[in-house]
């Protein structure tokens, strides 16, 4: 029982700690932002993760298996928003659109129900790691909880790699704007390539 956890967190960790639509934007308000600002937006996407995966012990992903319309939708509407997040520091080096780049809890709070590569690592948790027969807290606490956890620790450090990032080369427009397209290039690939 005890290998299958840790098969579990294993996987958990190198879902949550690697690349992808999530992180960069954290990474890039991290920039942008420092790191006090994006915290509510951090615990946005938190709870919408965990909010995601308690769907799923519900049942949500029979809805996605039984109509791929509806996960290709999300993918797209996905890409759409978080290309829109990514933008909106586009032109954060102007003072009066500065407090226009605040990210907030509540857009944090749609990032992974609509991100691509969340929807694989969850539905593949709950899919691949959990007993044929799973407990009620298996399913409605280790995972969704697991995720949580990962996403505090690895959220943050890729918001301070943000805000490191910017200490050492400075708050040019170049680097902000780079940052948000790499954001873009990463949620488009997400969505052709997941």
């Amino acid at each position: 029982m005890l290998e299958a956890y840790g098969a579990l967190w294993i996987f958990i960790v190198l879902m949550v700690s690697t690349p992808g639509p999530a992180n960069l934007l954290i990474m890039t308000a991290g920039a942008q932002q420092g790191f006090w600002p994006c915290v509510p937006f951090n615990m946005g996407l938190i709870v919408g993760k965990l909010l995601l995966n308690l769907a799923m012990a519900l049942g949500l992903t029979v809805l996605v298996q039984q109509h791929p319309t509806v996960a290709k939708v999300f993918a797209l509407v996905s890409a759409v928003y978080m290309s829109w997040l990514a933008l909106q520091g586009w032109n954060a080096h102007l003072k009066a659109a500065q407090q226009d780049t605040r990210l907030s809890f509540r857009q944090g709070l749609i990032v992974h129900p609509l991100s691509p590569k969340t929807w694989v690592m969850v539905v593949l948790a709950f899919s691949e790691f959990l007993p044929p027969t799973p407990s009620l807290a298996e399913q409605y606490v280790l995972i969704p909880l697991s995720f949580a956890l990962a996403q505090l620790v690895f959220h943050s450090c890729w918001c301070l790699a943000g805000v490191l990032l910017q200490r050492a080369l400075g708050a040019s427009v170049a680097l902000m704007r780079g940052l948000a397209l790499l954001t873009i290039v990463v949620v488009w690939w997400a969505v052709v390539f997941a």
